[in-house]
């Protein structure tokens, strides 16, 4: 059995077994992504895995592909019911991904794919759904390539804290707008540094850190790679923050809108490139962008509304898209237009769309899978692009993005294109998805409620 770590500060199986043997390494994290974006899974000891898990796998419910945020099992899903027994799923280890975790003692984590018992990927895994786009591409001699910028906010309250508080009079780690401010990162230096420098010796390519425009907001900045490496950083590094924080005391939230201020963005970046490293956006002799990106373009637009829930999967997410707020409330497209859902820059190597739509909260491989599969259907159907927009997205007559879960989850469950390039099983699931948050969150009495109506109603 062999592997391909993606980078040298990454282990194969060979260095695994060895420090497993030589008492280095005593705790492995099985660990797959679920359909809210968290990590979930098992911490095996060293030898067990060794023995029984690295040539022959283990198992999880499959009733984690079918949970609230609350875990709570929920009816309505063909994949996991008492009807059905909630049987098992089988962790399929991509050993590429064997990374150490610095701020545990002894403990590596491998990235799973999730497979039925009787064999075959399971489509509605996240991993499963952006891997099918990322082979899609792959049989047309294309490779995507794409960079998420995930922003937090960091509070100087612990999760304990906060929760026993309420999640009121959290307190920020800047008390200021700190965008770009030297003085402001310096402040938290020390918890963004040990981030940066931990994600490092796990095997990510670290760029910087920056202040941004809420108090206590950041952002942490790593390489791009090929969808699913940077999907697979992406949730790593998500679940790495909350815990180096957590061990300091403090807290960081990835909520798209945690207060009236700005939200927390999760800007991605892609381009497309042949199998051969061949640019396949930018045209170098004429030094424009190619009519292949041009289409790519054009599908990500088209598809956007009908893929908005991918994009934007919570309540709350909708809450972030405000005029001014820079984040999108048009669909749109620009050259270096922060108004614009779309924006374009970089030319020949570093040709690229940013999507600006996805908040924090954004599962990374759906927000990933829906815009590499509308950018391949805009390719596939030769698409074509709609002008440019000039000056102000937030006041054109441009169509908008869905400013509700309950719109979003109408256009994706009617989307003929969804069904046509994720399934209808797929669909179902998420609608489902879709329907419970919506019901919860219609279900729930909250603050504003009762502030409002608890004297004067």
């Amino acid at each position: 059995m062999t592997s391909h770590p993606r980078s040298d500060r990454m282990l194969g199986v060979e260095q695994l077994r060895s420090g497993i043997r030589s008492g280095e390494i005593d705790s492995i994290i099985l660990a797959f992504t679920d359909m809210q974006g968290r990590l979930q899974g098992k911490v095996i000891h060293g030898g067990f895995f060794l023995d029984s898990v690295l040539d022959h796998g283990t198992e999880a419910c499959n009733y984690l592909l079918a949970v609230d945020t609350e875990m709570n099992t929920v009816e309505g899903y063909a994949l996991s019911s008492w009807d059905t027994g909630y049987g098992d799923m089988v962790f399929d280890l991509d050993l590429d991904t064997i990374r150490r975790v610095p701020y545990l003692e002894k403990t590596v984590m491998i990235q799973s794919d999730l497979n039925y018992t009787s064999g075959g990927r399971v489509p509605m895994s996240p991993r499963s759904l952006l891997r099918a786009q990322q082979e899609k591409a792959g049989r047309s001699g294309l490779r995507a390539l794409a960079g998420t910028e995930l922003e937090f906010m960091v509070y100087n309250t612990s999760y304990e804290d906060a929760q026993r508080g309420h999640y009121l009079d959290l307190t920020p780690a800047n008390l200021y707008n700190v965008d770009y401010s030297v003085l402001g990162s310096m402040r938290v230096e020390p918890l963004l540094r040990d981030i940066r420098n931990t994600m490092y010796e796990a095997g990510m390519i670290v760029e910087s850190a920056k202040g941004e425009c809420n108090f206590g907001q950041h952002e942490i900045a790593f390489k791009y790679d090929d969808v699913i490496t940077t999907a697979d950083n992406h949730t790593f590094y998500k679940l790495s923050a909350k815990q180096m924080a957590s061990q300091r005391g403090q807290s960081v939230t990835f909520m798209a809108k945690p207060n009236q201020r700005e939200g927390s963005s999760c800007h991605i970046h892609m381009s497309l490139r042949g199998l051969d490293g061949s640019l396949v956006f930018w045209d170098k002799d004429k030094g424009e962008r190619t009519a292949a990106y041009d289409h790519f373009i054009a599908g990500v637009l088209a598809t956007m509304r009908e893929f908005t829930l991918f994009y934007a999967p919570n309540i709350n997410s909708y809450k972030r898209f405000a005029k001014g707020s820079f984040a999108p409330t048009a669909v749109a497209w620009g050259l270096d237009n922060r108004s614009c859902s779309v924006r374009l820059v970089g030319e020949g190597p570093s040709a690229r769309m940013e999507n600006r739509l996805p908040g924090a909260d954004a599962n990374p491989y759906l927000a990933l899978a829906a815009m590499l599969a509308g950018g391949l259907y805009g390719i596939e159907n030769r698409l074509e692009l709609p002008p440019i927009m000039e000056g102000n997205a937030y006041d054109s007559d441009a169509e908008h993005v869905p400013h509700t879960m309950a719109e979003a989850r109408e256009l994706f469950t009617n989307s003929a294109i969804a069904r046509e390039v994720f399934g209808d099983e797929v669909v179902e699931h998420y609608t489902r998805y879709a329907d419970v948050e919506i019901e919860q969150y219609d279900a729930a009495v909250t603050d504003w409620e009762v502030r409002r109506g608890f004297e004067r109603h």
